[in-house]
């Protein structure tokens, strides 16, 4: 019995030492007090409370011709699934990530199977990692790096299986329904760093499927191109960034977009050593209500949450096709202690385009965040308040007087990512 023992403990230290074997795992409980997040909640509802947990188990298995990732996931609600049944009642449980980066030479890979995808700032496209379940895409990548320069062509086709005869039989119809859920996506994106400053420029088109009238069969696709570019810049103290991105061609629903843009401006100083302070706006456009058409913007897959405010008001499942937005914030990063912090951001907002009352201020919003370090893991807590304006009321259909006293969010997480191999 020994023997064999010692054969497969050989045969695991000599596969280990051929290739980078990693096992690593994430526990993230969140507590939520949910008083007006994501919109203004009515004084006669009832704040929402409850716990959700991402539990991930990541394997890493690297070598010289390639490197394959697997991360498994489940997203859960406590008190959602009855204690003795061996259901999931929210299907939740899913592989997160299972790609495979292939060598092909000295400076080039190709990427392929389900991924999360990030670039920059992470507004046009990212992992969305604040959301419990994350984001990710199933597309296969060409990659090119050399340097400072780097240069990746995307693909995806995306398809799915609506009777037990397959795709074949079920033609090309995409049927998955989603916020901006497409079913192509071509992208080129190209970045080039220097010491101080590093330049991007993506080009993105996503095809959406169209129906007939009945909603029944499929009637082709309309496709929609996003396309900028972001810069930044970092030098001692000061740092600065900017995004600049267009949109044009059409949504789901055929509706023609025209004259679409973000533009945005962001300045952070070190002030001392335990001081970070930051200044910045951005302005998406709204939909001008021209027939048959929009000039509104919409960051596609991007991690929204980290902008506009982190009661996501505006962007995250939410605000398609309105009024735009016009966002001034200014922000001070608190060093408290060796490994503690607090974020202080004050968020003023309006619309780019008037709503029907003329009306353009919506209101302003305060987050705190709160972050420890300990030895192993991490806490955070948060703590949000929407002073909203006449404009906000409007715009969420929700009458002033109606309208509960005080809309705030209140959060606490901890973050657990232990490393077994």
């Amino acid at each position: 019995m020994n023997k064999y023992i010692v054969i497969i403990i050989g045969l695991f230290v000599t596969t280990y030492m051929s290739a980078q074997i990693s096992l690593e795992g994430e526990l993230r409980p969140r507590t939520e007090y949910r008083n007006g997040f994501g919109s203004l909640i009515a004084k006669d509802a009832a704040p929402g409370f409850g716990v959700s947990t991402r539990a991930r188990l990541n394997f890493g298995y690297k070598t010289d011709a390639f490197n394959l990732f697997i991360s498994l996931q489940d997203v859960m609600v406590w008190g959602e699934n009855r204690q003795i049944l061996p259901d999931d009642d929210n299907n939740s449980f899913a592989i997160f990530q299972a790609w495979v980066d292939l060598k092909l030479g000295e400076n080039l890979s190709t990427k392929f199977g389900r991924q999360a995808i990030a670039y920059d700032d992470q507004r046009i496209m990212g992992g969305l990692d604040w959301a419990q379940q994350g984001r990710n895409h199933d597309a296969a990548l060409l990659k090119y790096k050399k340097g400072s320069f780097m240069f990746d062509l995307g693909l995806a086709f995306n398809q799915d299986y609506d009777n037990p005869s397959g795709f074949i039989s079920s033609g090309n119809v995409y049927n998955t329904k989603g916020y901006f859920s497409y079913k192509t996506m071509q992208y080129v994106y190209l970045k080039k760093s220097g010491k101080s400053i590093s330049g991007s420029f993506l080009a993105l088109n996503n095809g959406f499927q169209e129906f007939d009238e009945a909603g029944e069969r499929g009637d082709g696709v309309s496709n929609l191109q996003t396309f900028g570019t972001h810069l930044a810049y970092k030098k001692g103290n000061l740092g600065l960034a900017g995004n600049l991105y267009l949109q044009t061609g059409k949504r789901q629903g055929e509706v023609e977009v025209k004259g679409a843009y973000l533009a945005s401006f962001d300045l952070s100083l070190k002030a001392g050593k335990k001081v970070n302070l930051g200044v910045g706006a951005e302005i998406i456009s709204g939909n001008d209500e021209v027939a048959g058409e929009t000039g509104a913007f919409f960051p596609l897959y991007g991690t929204n949450h980290k902008f506009n405010g982190f009661m996501d008001y505006f962007y995250v499942g939410n605000h398609a096709n309105s009024i735009g937005l016009v966002d001034v914030h200014v922000s001070a990063n608190f060093k408290l202690g060796e490994k503690s912090s607090l974020l202080v951001k004050a968020l003023n907002f309006s619309g780019e385009q008037k709503l029907p009352s003329g009306e353009k201020n919506l209101g302003t919003e305060l987050d705190l965040v709160f972050s420890q370090s300990f030895k192993g893991y991490a806490l955070k807590a948060g703590y949000s308040q929407m002073f909203a304006s006449d404009g906000m009321y409007e715009l969420k259909g929700l009458d002033e007087s109606l309208a509960a006293n005080g809309q705030n969010w209140v959060w606490l997480m901890l973050v657990i990512k232990p490393k077994f191999l």
